[in-house]
């Protein structure tokens, strides 16, 4: 992977560290991440480039990765357009803004391959340059879901997407990240899907990513609006009815949560035929997290 920098520079290029991992990015109008995150992979980089205005594709492809230039804004399911690329039996998934710590993907591949019933494995997250605990990686390691045998670590069902490896077969399989949820909050969906079929998922903190999010350029307000509209379709895509309800009923409380509702119901007619309900286990098991 060529080290690309906003200055000029030599040219380095970062040997990789395993044969059996992809690194799968998704990006969209981020060149000013790319530079900084591209040449801290140690593995093949596919770069999903959801067609961006600016110059993300060519500075993409200057450092080494393969781009693939997609006629539109496919939001996280460009990621399934870089899995489908590779030809590697695990995929790593990495934000424009993250990286995987070095010795890392190799570790990985070693425990996928040492547990053939696990198809993804969540590494734990180390935020900006304090290298904060990211909360959802807390909330892991308190193992709520328990510690089943033959797992390389505590049980989950959710994730963060830039900082998990899966089984590229698997993760296909499972149709991949919604197109209709688009991004955020994206990952539930995808853990239930894996989850009804059988498939292991863990975490395991000795895995460790660094994510340095833009201090800029963000919309909380709009991104969490998104997160409820997603967690909503999610919850009539694949949860029981009396959940859905209980779940719309709480976010009525808030103008966030009316505005995330209204979106979901605008989307819910190109969904009424995808409702699959997940098995019961995997219901229990989910209700477990949040009460319902």
């Amino acid at each position: 992977m060529t080290d690309i920098r906003s200055e000029p520079g030599p040219v380095r290029v970062r040997p990789p560290e395993t044969s059996a991992v992809t690194i799968v990015v998704a990006t969209r109008d981020r060149e000013p991440e790319l530079r900084r995150s591209l040449a801290r992979h140690a593995a093949p980089v596919i770069v999903a480039d959801n067609a961006s205005a600016d110059g993300t594709a060519d500075v993409a492809a200057a450092a080494g990765a393969r781009v693939l230039r997609l006629p539109g804004n496919l939001g996280a399911a460009a990621r399934n357009a870089g899995a489908a690329e590779a030809a590697t039996r695990y995929v790593a998934f990495a934000d424009d803004d993250s990286w995987w710590a070095p010795g890392a993907l190799a570790r990985a591949a070693e425990i996928l391959d040492a547990h053939p019933r696990t198809a993804l494995l969540a590494a734990r997250v180390l935020v900006g340059e304090e290298e904060r605990l990211e909360p959802v990686s807390g909330e892991m390691a308190a193992a709520p879901l328990g510690r089943p045998d033959g797992f390389p670590g505590p049980a989950i069902l959710g994730f963060l997407a830039c900082s998990v490896i899966v089984r590229r077969d698997a993760f296909l399989d499972a149709g991949g990240f919604s197109d209709v949820l688009h991004f955020a909050g994206e990952e539930e969906l995808l853990a239930l899907d894996l989850a009804a079929a059988g498939r292991g998922m863990a975490y395991v903190p000795e895995l460790v990513v660094h994510h340095h999010p833009a201090r800029t350029g963000r919309d909380p307000a709009g991104r969490r609006r998104r997160e409820i509209r997603n967690r909503l379709l999610t919850a009539w895509l694949r949860r029981p009815l009396p959940v859905l309800a209980r779940t719309a009923a709480a976010e009525l409380r808030t103008p966030d949560g009316r505005a995330g509702l209204a979106a979901a119901v605008r989307v819910l007619p190109r969904v009424l035929r995808d409702r699959r309900p997940v098995p019961p286990e995997v219901e229990a098991a989910r209700a477990r997290l949040s009460g319902y």
